[in-house]
């Protein structure tokens, strides 16, 4: 199996994961999944399609794709299966503190939408 996502890796999904995440959820058959659907997420949010455009964009706005997929694609791992957590309030941080990262992204995307620097991308 590949990686089928358009903004981010398996194994970039998995750094921002962490540790003790569940090995079947963390795996590259659902992170392909997951990622799908952060995509979609993140297209219909900004109402752009990037995941058509993405091959024509800059660096800058790609790794603000990659970090938005990547985020959310983590909190579906993590919610799949929450039992390797020592402590619930771990995966509850970890997904706060994620969440707040793609909502930061798509906030930025939406503000920035208009400007040169999403425009020129």
């Amino acid at each position: 199996m590949a990686d089928t996502g358009i903004f981010a890796t398996t194994s970039e999904i998995q750094s921002v994961v962490g540790a003790n995440a569940s090995a079947t959820y963390n795996a590259e058959a659902h992170i392909n999944i997951y990622i799908a659907m952060a995509e979609n997420a993140i297209n219909v949010a900004t109402r752009v399609n990037w995941s058509d455009l993405y091959s024509g964009l800059n660096a800058d706005v790609k790794s603000l794709l990659k970090e938005g997929g990547a985020s959310l694609a983590a909190i579906y791992v993590m919610n799949a299966d929450e039992s390797g957590f020592p402590q619930l309030n771990e995966v509850i941080d970890r997904k706060n503190f994620l969440y707040t990262r793609f909502t930061w992204v798509i906030d930025q995307i939406n503000d920035k939408f208009a400007s040169d620097f999403i425009q020129e991308a």
